[in-house]
């Protein structure tokens, strides 16, 4: 009898009780009986695992303790091994190899024999180690274990696990272990007997086609784990011989390969000289076998250039055909030639991507763009710093930037498992040493050649790629990745913690976190069920698909269609049709932007070829000229723009930690979103008269209210954005502060709802806190104006400013309440951006507006702010004159700290300085680049204050540095503040913020300045 709701109901909630999650319980309950009951038969893995235990035989421990690692267990785990390997030899041999005559000898059996004990050994003890750990902490506390030294009690340990019934008795306690091991046991016995079957069928065509006919001899040694395991612990293997030749098997169809083998082919033929290759391969039905590539470093500077022009021309092709996941483990350097040796996600079919506000057109460009390859440089990016796992970078044995496990004081009873620092495996596809380390800037003119030559060769015979190629291979089957292989790992590791191996509900809740994933994820919610049942078997989960379909295979054949929106052979065929000289230079954007990132996040310095900034020939300063320069930069923004949905975004660099930059869509914020861009069109919109940069900002901006909504009501949302006024939602709300009156299109009406934002992302959600205290959940909120609470205070003051938020007032006294308890005393640190004269800065001008709180309002007196905020003031103005460097700009030098204090404390405090100011700003050498972050614009904004106030040095400083200003434009064109000056739209190191503060200098009276967050012009 079917269920009722109120019986799924109540079964959930026991579930739950359990701490299973609602989304998984009520899964649970709702399955179908007859799967329920298919699922209560006793498993195959039961069976194996109770004779694998009765038919052990007790053996001595032999030396495998002194190994490290999970290994140390390969004594308790040997009867699975043993059991598993009689398994194989049980399994039937397929028909094929007895009609061509080969059999297996026993060197080629010893030699898979010898692999699969490694390979099961290390599965089974990674799977088992945490919960052994576990039992030999527990026996060494209850005095439990014998011998002298922690090594002698450990071999205690696991001679007691060997004795007839200890480990049967430890797997009931632990019955999901039991599984995990059964199932992985028969999962890699079954792999390992298809791959001696296929072997044994291939052999021939492997002689002749991969061996040059020449007979090899037997097996010496095979290699069985050499990648993720997939359907059914499969995984790709190497195959050496006796007579030195070498094969690689791969478990899955070669058809994505038999495709690039043609596209390279068609390349080489109609652009004579490129001399791409491929491995040899031989092609199954349902598997194949590879030519070994092996790895061979570049011999001199002209083989090193042709590699360069070889990979430009091969980032192209990928770029055609939507080739991905090309990440350094795919490609091997070997001389001057990168081989691609895993080619199975060409014409790669995309999944919908979620999103908060909304499609963005700039998230799409990229999606589609060269950078999807992953052949160029890509950072993952975490705790540990950040890693380039791309083609072209390559990690080399650095650290991976998230933690993983690893185990300390191995064999011993102290043995333990701990989070830190994991290596990554050596990296194949560089083309010099370690030793002489290969700058990829210095070989960006190769390789954007061969990539230029490979792009117009595609495009002038388009019509040939397209129909007597890519029709051919519409069937092939290509892999689907869903998700990150990260994710899954980590999934599979946290699954064998002996918390969640006493109920399979429980290790079924560490799964369930892919359901959380996938919340707001309709396309990835089909897939999660496949997902976990693959994550059940030990599987990292394996998705096809073919490119003329919509439809999605999973791991055991089963068809999901629709998931995929659109085609992948449709998509790949209007990217082609697209190509043309616009597309090249967006995509030549992207490989400059991309080389100059890896090359700053190295830590490198500047490349060689920088050459040094000499001072420019002034160009007369006056307004009409500085307008004009704006218009031009504008202009380039607004050629870089991506259309769709009704908005407009723009790619970008952005610096994501401190140091590491990365090629992103742009968010919203200030200083490095489109906030900051719109900003400034609007404003030149506004003083030009020109429609077309107002609208251009109108269309910038029109997700903000949907993302306002999303951060007001998401929490965790407006926390990960931070309430910063440079890098955070004050940002937000003191751009749509300032843009409300240049666009006049309701923007003020969503100014509550920013607020909203910005106090939970300042306040947590503690909305009775008192002033003067740091809420719950909000005492890790930075200070500083860039990040922190002073931003958000100096942002709510300019939206009280605007008289259009009734609630900015009480906010305001909330933050300079909770900003006053953070910062006590000076830091030390006089920048503005992040530094004491932010902070001060911000108290002082909320003690000069001094917003009317909400009745009846706790908190200190105006004049406790004002004194805490001058005395961190004064402190920075002592010490940004010392600070290291001699940095003079505004983000956290000299003209920030001066301004501040010019804006905020008496004139009585600045007036012994201004000289000083002047003659250091106006002496200085030019800056490097143009931004607003270190650049001479922001420095000439203090020059411009002093200038207002009767300094007539300042301004004839100001007359003259302006004019260089203009000069190095014309000379040098726009530098901006980014890696290798490529330039990028934002407003803190990019084009507006130039832009910007090129109209600032022209209509002192009408712009306000953006570096003190005013709202409305000094004058």
């Amino acid at each position: 009898m079917p269920w009722s709701v109120g019986d799924a109901a109540g079964f959930a909630g026991r579930l739950a009780a359990l701490g299973v999650g609602e989304d998984v319980a009520l899964g649970l309950a709702a399955e179908p009986a007859g799967r329920l009951a298919a699922r209560t038969a006793r498993p195959e893995w039961a069976r194996f695992v109770e004779d694998a235990l009765t038919g052990a035989a007790h053996e001595p421990v032999r030396d495998e303790c002194a190994t490290e690692g999970p290994a140390v267990f390969l004594p308790v785990v040997r009867p699975f091994v043993t059991a598993a390997w009689t398994a194989v030899a049980a399994l039937p041999r397929t028909a094929p190899a007895a009609r061509l005559g080969y059999r297996t000898d026993d060197a080629d059996t010893a030699a898979v024999r010898t692999a699969f004990t490694a390979l099961l050994g290390d599965r089974l003890t990674r799977q088992a180690a945490r919960t052994l750990v576990t039992e030999l902490h527990q026996a060494r506390t209850a005095g439990r274990l014998t011998g002298a030294t922690p090594r002698e009690r450990f071999t205690a340990f696991v001679e007691g696990l060997r004795e007839p019934g200890a480990l049967a008795a430890l797997l009931v306690r632990y019955p999901v272990l039991a599984r995990m091991l059964g199932e992985t046991c028969l999962n890699t016995a079954a792999a390992t007997a298809e791959l001696l079957a296929r072997y044994a069928d291939d052999r021939p065509a492997i002689v002749a086609e991969l061996c040059d006919g020449d007979d090899p001899g037997p097996l010496v040694r095979v290699d069985l784990d050499r990648g993720d395991a997939h359907q059914g612990g499969r995984s790709v293997a190497i195959l050496r011989f006796a007579g030195g030749p070498t094969v690689v098997y791969k478990p899955r169809p070669l058809d994505q390969h038999a495709l690039l083998d043609r596209a390279v082919g068609w390349l080489n033929g109609k652009a004579p000289g490129l001399g791409l290759r491929t491995p040899r391969t031989v092609r199954r039905a349902g598997h194949g076998w590879m030519e070994f590539i092996a790895h061979r470093w570049c011999r001199g500077p002209v083989e090193l250039d042709r590699f360069y022009r070889r990979q430009g021309a091969l980032l192209a092709l990928l770029y055609a055909l939507d080739g991905v996941d090309m990440h350094y483990e795919n490609v091997i350097a070997q001389g001057d030639q990168p081989l691609l040796v895993d080619a199975e996600t060409l014409l790669h079919a995309d999944l919908p991507q979620p999103t908060t506000a909304g499609p963005d057109p700039a998230a799409e460009a990229l999606r589609v763009s060269v950078h999807r390859t992953c052949l160029l440089p890509s950072l993952l990016i975490g705790d540990n710093g950040a890693l380039d796992i791309s083609g072209l970078g390559g990690a080399d044995g650095e650290a991976y930037p998230s933690d993983g496990m690893r185990w300390e004081d191995s064999g011993t009873d102290a043995m333990r498992m701990v989070r830190g620092p994991v290596r990554s495996a050596a990296a194949q596809n560089r083309p010099l040493p370690d030793a002489r380390p290969v700058r990829h800037a210095d070989h960006r003119a190769a390789l954007l050649e061969g990539f230029r030559d490979a792009y117009g060769t595609i495009t002038a015979h388009r019509d040939e790629l397209l129909c007597g190629l890519l029709d051919r291979w519409a069937d092939g089957r290509g892999r689907l990745i869903a998700r990150s292989t990260r994710l899954y790992a980590t999934l599979l590791e946290e699954s064998t913690h002996p918390g969640v191996l006493g109920d399979a509900l429980a290790r079924e809740s560490v799964f369930s976190l892919l359901w959380s994933e996938s919340a707001h994820d309709p396309a990835r919610q089909r897939l999660v069920e496949h997902e976990i049942a693959d994550l059940w078997a030990g599987d990292v989960p394996f998705f096809a698909h073919r490119p003329a379909r919509a439809a999605v295979w999973t791991a055991h054949g089963t068809r999901l269609d629709g998931v995929i929106a659109r085609p992948a052979l449709d998509a790949a065929r209007h990217k082609i049709a697209a190509m043309g000289e616009v597309d090249r230079y967006d995509q030549e954007w992207i490989v400059n932007a991309t080389l100059a990132v890896a090359h700053a996040n190295s830590g490198s310095g500047s490349p060689r070829s920088e050459l040094t900034v000499r001072p420019a020939a002034p160009a007369a300063p006056d307004a009409s000229r500085l307008l004009s320069a704006a218009c031009g930069i504008a202009d380039e923004i607004a050629a870089r723009a991506a259309h769709g949905g009704g908005r407009v975004n723009w790619l970008g660099l952005e610096e994501v930690t401190r140091g590491h930059w990365a090629v992103l869509p742009m968010g919203a914020g200030l200083a490095q979103g489109y906030c900051g861009v719109a900003l400034f069109l609007a404003q030149l919109g506004a003083l030009a008269g020109a429609r077309r940069y107002t609208d251009l900002a109108r269309q910038a901006v029109r997700p903000l209210p949907g993302l306002l909504a999303a951060l007001a009501g998401d929490p965790s949302l407006g926390a990960a954005a931070g309430p910063g006024a440079l890098h955070g939602i004050g940002g937000i709300v003191y751009a749509v502060a300032r843009l409300a009156p240049l666009l006049d299109d309701g923007l003020l009406a969503h100014l509550p709802t920013a607020l909203d934002a910005l106090e939970r992302a300042a306040c947590g959600d503690d909305p009775a806190g008192d002033a003067a205290g740091q809420p719950d959940g909000s005492d890790d909120v930075p200070a500083g104006l860039a990040d922190g609470l002073a931003g958000a205070l100096a942002a709510t003051l300019a939206a009280h400013r605007t008289g259009a938020a009734p609630g900015a007032a009480a906010l305001a006294h909330r933050l300079a309440g909770r900003l006053a308890g953070a910062v006590a005393k000076p830091s030390g640190d006089p920048g503005f951006a992040h530094g004491d004269a932010g902070t001060g800065w911000a108290l002082l001008r909320f003690a000069a507006v001094t917003p009317t709180g909400p009745a009846g309002s706790a908190g200190p007196a105006p004049e406790s702010y004002a004194s805490l905020g001058t005395t961190l003031l004064r402190s920075a103005l002592v010490g940004a004159p010392h600070r290291a460097g001699g940095d003079l700009g505004w983000y956290a030098g000299l003209t920030g700290t001066a301004l501040a204090a010019l804006d905020a404390l008496p004139p009585a405090d600045t007036a012994g300085h201004a000289d000083r100011w002047v003659r250091r700003l106006d002496g200085a050498a030019p800056a490097a680049d143009l931004s607003l972050r270190h650049g001479s614009p922001g420095s000439l904004e203090l020059l411009a204050a002093l200038a207002e106030r009767g300094h007539d040095r300042a301004r004839d400083a100001l007359t003259r540095r302006t004019g260089e200003v203009l000069g190095g434009l014309e000379q040098y064109g726009h530098r901006c503040g980014t890696p290798g000056h490529v330039p990028s739209p934002g407003l803190l190191t990019g084009l507006s913020g130039i832009g910007h503060q090129l109209l600032r200098l022209a209509h002192l009276d009408e712009v306000p300045s953006v570096l003190l967050l005013d709202t409305h012009p000094r004058g």
